[in-house]
């Protein structure tokens, strides 16, 4: 299980009835830390926790308090700060050097599970969702609403409400599914991602070999000119390895709600490529990325495709895909 959201809410809610929950949310940080407000944790009282609000270093001390709130069925909010030597921080070794305030809530039918089954809902929809917390009544039902304002991306506290702004996983298109789009797969997979895999050629897309992709369509790429996955997708990679799979797949990416297309080769094969897709479609407006990936070195698959998943990333979310140090 990856800590993507949708896949920690998928496994409580199958769950939800079975076990006591606890919801633990990261409302406030100063400092250094590890997650930022809005990231969440389930608890059960089996003493299991999913996802991580640390580095792990925390949760074990979370869990212990966690058992107060299922105890009492009321909320709580517990702090860690690793700048005061008379914390718990320190005697828990921690030395990240911020502070952490957590929200922990009991989960349950009475509180509506805090709305979370319409939560899953909504990112399952591929809606793009505020979940909000009122910190100065914690025991009421949080809520989960669509936002539609494409500028409010950012978790922020309005009027003691906790907005955590929240996306769906991002979705992503591979056309071509030869030997080296394997690794490529696999890597999606253990971000969480949600895969869509399609090549019509019979010697490629064999299911054994792609067993994290969420979907493999046995289709050529011009067939999928009125499918539902072009208006579904957040990014693409084409590495058909073949001219006029890749040109046809670069024209019908051009009506998707794609953010990022890439296509796998050199500048020069770049080129014949885009020349064979203008003639499908007179002309390409949206930018092709290519030669793809950052510029990591190495040549084996598993290293372009690492490339590749890191420009994706970066691209996404919005980063230059910089160093973070300053070491020369």
């Amino acid at each position: 299980m990856t800590n993507q959201l949708t896949e920690l809410l998928t496994n409580w809610h199958q769950q939800k009835d079975q076990y006591q929950w606890v919801l633990g949310t990261i409302i406030e940080t100063q400092g250094s830390s590890y997650r930022k407000a809005g990231a969440m944790l389930f608890i059960n009282n089996l003493g299991q926790y999913f996802g991580l609000l640390s580095g792990g270093c925390l949760e074990a001390d979370i869990m212990r308090q966690a058992q107060k709130v299922m105890d009492d069925q009321q909320a709580m909010v517990i702090q860690y700060d690793m700048r005061e030597e008379d914390d718990i921080s320190w005697k828990l070794g921690i030395g990240c050097g911020g502070m952490v305030r957590i929200l922990l809530q009991p989960v349950s039918a009475q509180n509506h599970y805090h709305n979370l089954p319409v939560l899953l809902e909504l990112l399952q929809g591929r809606q793009n969702v505020s979940y909000q917390i009122n910190l100065t009544a914690p025991d009421n039902s949080n809520l989960a609403v669509v936002n539609k304002s494409i500028d409010s991306h950012k978790t922020s506290i309005q009027s003691d409400v906790l907005n955590v702004q929240l996306k769906p996983v991002p979705h992503i298109a591979i056309f071509g599914a030869g030997i080296d789009a394997r690794p490529l797969v696999a890597m999606a997979g253990n971000l969480g991602w949600q895969i869509s895999l399609i090549d019509h050629r019979t010697n490629n897309a064999r299911a054994q070999y792609f067993t994290a992709a969420t979907q493999i369509i046995r289709q050529a790429p011009e067939q999928l000119a009125e499918h539902q996955l072009l208006q579904n997708i957040d990014a693409a990679v084409v590495m058909g390895h073949n001219l006029q799979f890749d040109a046809a797949a670069l024209a019908i990416l051009q009506t998707s709600t794609a953010k990022y297309i890439g296509l796998l080769g050199p500048t020069h094969r770049k080129e014949k490529v885009l020349k064979q897709a203008q003639l499908q479609l007179q002309q390409t407006s949206m930018p092709i990325y290519g030669p793809i990936g950052l510029n990591i070195g190495g040549e084996l698959p598993e290293s372009i495709a690492l490339a590749i998943l890191a420009e994706i990333h970066a691209v996404l979310e919005r980063r230059d895909a910089g160093f973070l140090s300053k070491c020369e």
